[in-house]
């Protein structure tokens, strides 16, 4: 069974609720930093959520340091994300391998 860590991280103070996620400064760069995570094979899924403060990442990594010392590196961390909560999640049900 494959174990993953899922992230919950949610807008930090300079978080702009008026704009959407695509228009908040810094979107390039952060933008960039997670297509990296993702073409790395690090990131499994991820997105916000439906209220667009809080978003979701599946990562697959040996640790939970590992992963949040990987996502301090993020250009939005501390600033428009911060880590809400990390929980192992084990996935024992896999459509997608059908």
């Amino acid at each position: 069974m494959a174990v993953f860590l899922v992230f919950l991280r949610r807008s930090g103070p300079r978080w702009d609720p008026s704009r959407p996620m695509q228009e908040q400064s810094d979107w390039p760069a952060h933008a960039s930093f997670m297509d990296e995570l993702v073409e790395s094979g690090v990131v499994v899924l991820g997105g916000p959520l439906a209220d667009e403060h809080r978003v979701v990442l599946v990562v697959e990594a040996e640790s939970q340091d590992a992963v949040r010392a990987m996502l301090a590196r993020d250009p939005w961390s501390e600033t428009h994300l911060r880590v809400d909560s990390v929980e192992p999640w084990t996935i024992r049900l896999d459509g997608r391998r059908a």
